[in-house]
């Protein structure tokens, strides 16, 4: 773009000087026409340079996903290709389902056993209560009889004392009330004997054998869990919308859960535009400002962008996680420079930008507008040159 200003005022240089002649062309004449357009092209750019800003190292980033298997097994079937189109939900792989079939049914096989005994033992709780109950109401019946039963003692052997009764009568009302003494303790023993086995019981008033019964039940139910849940990983699903680079996976391959041995990588089709700029040009950016990329893998194409967010953190800001207090060492720290998140739109917003494309930018704010477009043709020139690849072999 400079040539083409340099271009265009030496054109009206040679109609004023020497084309028409209508000014002398003289030292001072000289000295003027040298120093005004270095001065004018020095103060156009420095003006560029804050209410357009451009940078030479715009990237496109895309998440990759490591996909590591949650289950160990053969690998039966593989049935994408690599670095082709994937949506979110295709079958990536699948692992042999057989031992994690076989797994779950030998655990559900074992979940009505265990029911059956947790039944077992709750009705073993009710007919202790059922127990408890019934030699309580016996141990009352018995107290009441048996205080009839002494008191029918006391006067049959004051009849007998006095000759008003007979004493046949003391000794069947004495051996009555033994034997419901007798009657008594052998209840209110065995009442104390259902209160011990009773006495054994949880926070929530469960026996120990339902309380044991119950959570064997409920560990069963999770191993049932974790198994369905195994074998539902057996099946590996593509996490988003992307492609499969350099798949090595293979029918009869062996697939481990080891986070540190994936089996393929998977690169998600969602990107990042980012403009890497120094930190005094970014004073005027704001989001929603128009932004426009050239990467060197489209050339002569201008990708048309808005600026999405300035990513406002360097690694010069960032402390190392250490026990020792940071040293201030002679070395002068790296320019920390900004990223600035770009979103292409219009027709540009699905276009087709590859995962590295490296490639050269500007921003356009909301000042200066009038020399946006020396920026512009800058941008669209430099985009030309690389058609041309410059190499002798």
């Amino acid at each position: 773009m400079e040539i083409i200003l340099l271009l265009i005022y030496s054109f009206f240089v040679w109609l004023i000087f020497f084309k028409f002649k209508w000014l002398p062309w003289n030292f001072v004449s000289q000295v003027i026409v040298i120093s005004l357009p270095i001065f004018a092209l020095t103060a156009l750019i420095l003006i560029l340079n804050v209410v357009a800003p451009s940078s030479s190292d715009v990237r496109a980033i895309n998440y990759v996903v490591q996909i590591v298997p949650r289950v160990t097994g053969r690998v039966i079937e593989v049935p994408v290709e690599a670095n082709r189109p994937v949506k979110k939900g295709d079958v990536l792989f699948r692992i042999d389902p057989v031992p994690f079939q076989q797994q779950l049914a030998a655990l559900e096989a074992k979940v009505p056993e265990m029911s059956a005994k947790l039944d077992s033992a709750q009705a073993y709780q009710r007919e202790l209560g059922e127990e408890l109950k019934s030699a309580r109401s016996t141990r009352d019946a018995l107290s009441s009889r048996l205080q009839l039963a002494e008191r029918r003692e006391r006067q049959t052997n004051e009849l007998a004392q006095t000759g008003a009764g007979s004493k046949f009568d003391h000794e069947q009302a004495q051996t009555e009330a033994a034997s419901l003494r007798a009657e008594l303790l052998s209840t209110t023993a065995q009442m104390a004997q259902v209160q011990q086995k009773l006495s054994a019981q949880t926070r929530e008033g469960q026996l120990s054998e339902v309380a044991q019964a119950r959570a064997a039940l409920e560990q069963l139910k999770a191993q049932v869990i974790e198994a369905r849940w195994q074998l539902d990983q057996t099946t590996v699903y593509a996490p988003a919308d992307g492609s499969v680079i350099n798949l090595q996976l293979r029918e009869g391959s062996y697939a481990a859960s080891l986070p540190l041995t994936p089996v393929m990588s998977f690169v998600e089709k969602e990107q990042w535009i980012l403009a890497m700029y120094s930190q005094n040009e970014l004073r005027n950016v704001k989001p929603g400002n128009e932004a426009e990329i050239a990467l060197k893998t489209a050339p002569n194409q201008i990708i048309k962008c808005v600026v999405d967010s300035v990513v406002w953190a360097s690694s010069t800001g960032q402390l190392p996680i250490s026990g020792m207090i940071p040293q201030s060492g002679t070395t002068p720290l790296p320019p920390g420079r900004i990223a600035v998140r770009l979103r292409p739109t219009g027709k540009d917003e699905h276009a087709f930008i590859a995962m590295g494309a490296q490639g050269q930018g500007a921003i356009y704010t909301e000042h200066g507008k009038l020399i946006h477009i020396v920026r512009k043709v800058i941008i669209r020139v430099s985009t030309k040159l690389d058609l041309l690849v410059l190499k002798l072999h």
